[in-house]
């Protein structure tokens, strides 16, 4: 089955993969998936956490599976995992390596609404102590109003947190972002720094192009002290490489193809299996590939019968 499979797969390759790992308890299980036919290449289950002697060893297999086959690699996309740039290097030289794009998008969003929480905090803590009861002087009241006013403003900037890291804002969207920012320059530095990076990953510029705007990005960056430290994601190295397909029209910016099937993997665990051992695994990942080996007849004779019962009706 196994031949079978990987010539089936192998057929229309389109000569990108993407590769990750995927946690099942004491186990791992390694996985290369054709980043543009969403097909599963290869796979391996460890009984121990994988370190860049198992990744190689992967990919050597994978790279004989290929020369057999007299067929070439042109990129391969993975998270920002360390497992893989130096067994990359050390398989396959010089073939370029994307870091995936949501994977980066993610991490900056996450320290983007960080930052914004930590707003709310320093808001929090500028409420003067209430005494019990209403208030009942001119400056018990002014005291009452302004406080309300700030947990108006806190609770706001809690609902409304996505303006700051949605990718298009509608001019609706964009009022109401503009009122919660109001006495807030720190936070409009926010918006304006994560609609910049969205800017990186336009298909329209090339890899030099985008690298030369993140230098002028990180340089802005510096000068705003109150943000500096929690952007640090900004000057990881992953945020350079995941810039590596703006130079290839065909090359896909996320390894999404592979995150799907780790998808419904884990799905797989709810629903079908409680007891997971390494045999369990395996069978179950390769009868997932025996219906994809299938799924091309499935759908012929699907389309088979729907035309023979149109005519008899």
């Amino acid at each position: 089955m196994w031949t079978t499979y990987l010539d089936w797969a192998l057929r229309d390759f389109s000569g990108y993969i993407a590769a990750d790992e995927l946690y099942d308890g004491p186990f791992c299980v390694l996985s290369i998936v054709d980043n543009r036919t969403f097909k599963r290449l290869l796979y391996q289950v460890l009984d121990h956490d994988p370190d860049h002697r198992d990744i190689t060893r992967f990919f050597q297999r994978f790279r004989m599976a290929l020369q057999l086959r007299r067929l070439k690699l042109h990129g391969v996309t993975t998270d920002g995992s360390p497992l893989y740039p130096e067994p990359l290097r050390a398989v396959w030289g010089p073939v370029p390596h994307d870091v995936c794009e949501f994977h980066i998008i993610k991490e900056l969003t996450q320290a983007i609404l960080r930052a914004v929480a930590k707003v709310r905090k320093q808001l929090a803590e500028r409420k003067l102590p209430a005494k019990r009861g209403r208030p009942s002087t001119p400056e018990a009241k002014r005291a009452a109003g302004k406080r309300q006013r700030l947990q108006q403003k806190i609770g706001d900037l809690f609902q409304h947190r996505y303006l700051f890291v949605e990718h298009d804002l509608t001019p609706a969207q964009r009022h109401i972002w503009r009122r919660l920012t109001r006495g807030l320059p720190q936070l409009r530095t926010l918006r304006t720094i994560m609609e910049e990076v969205y800017r990186l990953f336009d298909r329209r510029c090339r890899t030099d192009t985008a690298l030369a705007k993140l230098a002028k990005l990180r340089q802005r960056v510096r000068r705003f002290k109150r943000v500096g430290k929690i952007l640090n994601k900004l000057y990881s190295p992953n945020l350079d490489k995941a810039l590596t397909f703006l130079d290839d029209n065909l090359f896909p910016s996320t390894s999404n193809a592979v995150e799907r099937g780790n998808r419904r993997h884990r799905k797989m665990q709810k629903t079908i299996y409680r007891v997971r051992t390494e045999e369990h695994i395996h069978n179950r990942i390769a009868l997932d590939m025996l219906r994809d080996l299938q799924k091309e007849n499935r759908t012929s004779t699907l389309t088979t019968l729907h035309r023979k019962r149109t005519k008899v009706a």
